[in-house]
């Protein structure tokens, strides 16, 4: 069931909030259960074959949890590493038996059966989240031991399919509070206000860029140098909205039953540096790598070398999260050379005493923005030969080209600016002229919103819609959300766009990993 259908906004979500409150008025558990059941109901919605999955998943681990607290010394690693092992077997058969399967056969040339393993919706995000849980069960920062708790902490239906990733220390206080046992309008104005703009990036935003990415990729073949990066630049938008927009929606949602989801998203293709960006973008998935995976390699307690061996592991493996396959190994190694390289620089930077200037956050900035679009190539493409086709368009390698109806007009109107682009080398295709603006006036559109336009946590800042939403609030001064008409002209605005966009509902990019 997607956030953006017609049977999620009008039946499952009124249905949960109206059973959910009259459960929760005999008391706090009835609530949580009427949530849980809930949360099972839609993931099962997708698929009922892969429900026994996951409440297998959840037993198993619940039932390792209390192994684990139950044991001591080397008994309690022993139980840690075994329960692992077992989460790590079962996201690899599902995610990684067809890849690897593909590279023996490919390596050694034997014929295997292919292996055609259906991917269950979630099981990264609902593993990754276990994982998490028995770690801290064996460092003994666990303290919540109610299944109830822990299977809504798992399956929680605004984060089960995509994220974020949940921190059990977050989440289960919520669960057991009081106050959440009624519906309290103001969670109900933010929630609301926040999910209809989501709704809103993904709807009348990144599904309108997607056609236009999809082009490219379908067909990346000798492409010139604006076409390739008006593709790519679609595709980077369309992602970020795409993220953004379930992001936000997720955070409202959850609002509406009065439980802060932790921050996902702020901003990245604002960043100046290729860690500021990781800071901002899917911020839950790299806060589970930095503690679970990079620290516990070594951090960068031992020194340069050691710190950009621990970089690249973390990134590479990273990208293999995202999908079986050798494009996103080299997207996740792409970013393990630029942190490695952009720590470098810090390290550089701060020896020279240069500090940049305004100057230099622009470069960063620029820099960073193109290092990020081309890891996209490889991110988005089907396969290795597509992404190298585009990334020689990028280069302009084919050239730069225009269509021959806009140098016709130019001619006609402003005939020394085409004698100057015949001049520098610029050259004419026939076709694709509608295709060809919409692509970039699509692209400026979004990138006046992602640049200049602030964030929704930024607008809403003043009610504290997720955890730990902080950062610059000075720009938000203007557009700062308050329960007035003004504002809520506005948000029903952009919710009766966003329902009648809802014709033709797609999946949310992010559903895939």
């Amino acid at each position: 069931m997607l956030f953006n259908s017609h049977a999620f906004l009008f039946g499952f979500l009124p249905v949960v909030l109206l059973a959910y409150f009259a459960a929760a008025r005999r008391g706090r558990e009835y609530g949580n259960l009427v949530l849980a059941l809930a949360s099972l109901f839609f993931y099962a919605w997708w698929d009922v074959r892969y429900l026994p999955l996951l409440l297998a998943s959840i037993a198993g681990n619940y039932a390792c949890s209390l192994r684990i607290r139950a044991a001591q010394g080397p008994a309690r690693r022993r139980w840690l590493v075994a329960a692992l092992a077992a989460n790590l077997a079962l996201l690899g058969w599902y995610k990684y038996a067809g890849f690897f399967a593909a590279g023996v056969a490919q390596a050694t040339g034997w014929h295997l059966p292919a292996l055609h393993i259906v991917l269950p919706i979630g099981i990264s995000f609902f593993t990754f989240t276990q994982i998490a849980f028995l770690v801290d069960t064996a460092r003994g920062h666990v303290s919540e031991s109610r299944f109830l708790h822990y299977l809504l902490f798992v399956t929680y239906f605004p984060h089960l399919i995509a994220g974020p990733v949940l921190h059990h220390g977050e989440m289960m206080p919520q669960f057991g509070d009081d106050r959440n046992r009624w519906p309290r309008a103001v969670n109900f104005a933010v929630g609301g206000s926040v999910f209809f703009i989501g709704l809103a990036k993904k709807v009348l935003v990144a599904d309108n860029l997607a056609p236009y990415a999809n082009v490219l990729f379908a067909d990346p073949q000798e492409v010139s140098l604006l076409v390739a990066w008006g593709g790519v630049l679609a595709y980077a938008f369309q992602l970020y909205f795409d993220f953004s927009g379930y992001s936000d929606m997720a955070i409202g949602l959850s609002r509406l039953f009065g439980v802060q989801l932790p921050l996902n998203f702020a901003s990245p293709y604002k960043a100046a540096s290729i860690m500021e960006f990781w800071r901002r973008w899917h911020m839950t998935l790299s806060r589970f790598l930095r503690d679970y995976l990079y620290i516990p390699l070594g951090g960068n307690r031992r020194g340069p070398a050691r710190r950009s061996a621990n970089l690249m592991a973390t990134m590479l493996l990273g990208g293999l999260w995202h999908g079986a396959g050798w494009n996103y190994v080299i997207w996740g190694g792409l970013h393990g050379l630029y942190l490695v390289t952009g720590q470098a620089w810090r390290g550089l930077a701060q020896r020279m005493g240069w500090r940049g200037g305004p100057a230099g956050r622009l470069a960063g900035w620029a820099l960073t923005f193109a290092a990020v679009c081309v890891a996209w190539v490889f991110f988005r493409a089907p396969d290795l030969d597509t992404a190298l086709a585009i990334l020689a368009g990028m280069a302009g390698e084919h050239g730069v080209q225009l269509p021959a109806t806009i140098g016709a007009h130019l001619g006609a109107h402003l005939g020394g600016l085409k004698a100057a682009l015949d001049g520098l080398g610029i050259g004419w295709y026939q076709g694709g002229t509608a295709r060809f603006v919409e692509t970039w006036g699509w692209v400026a559109a979004a990138a006046v919103v992602a640049f200049a336009m602030p964030n929704t946590q930024q607008i809403m800042h003043r009610f504290a819609p997720a955890l730990d939403a902080g950062g610059p609030r000075e720009a938000a001064v203007r557009l700062a959300w308050r329960p007035a008409r003004r504002h809520a002209v506005l948000i029903g605005t952009l919710a009766v766009l966003g329902v009648l966009s809802l014709n033709r509902p797609t999946d949310f990019l992010y559903f895939q990993f």
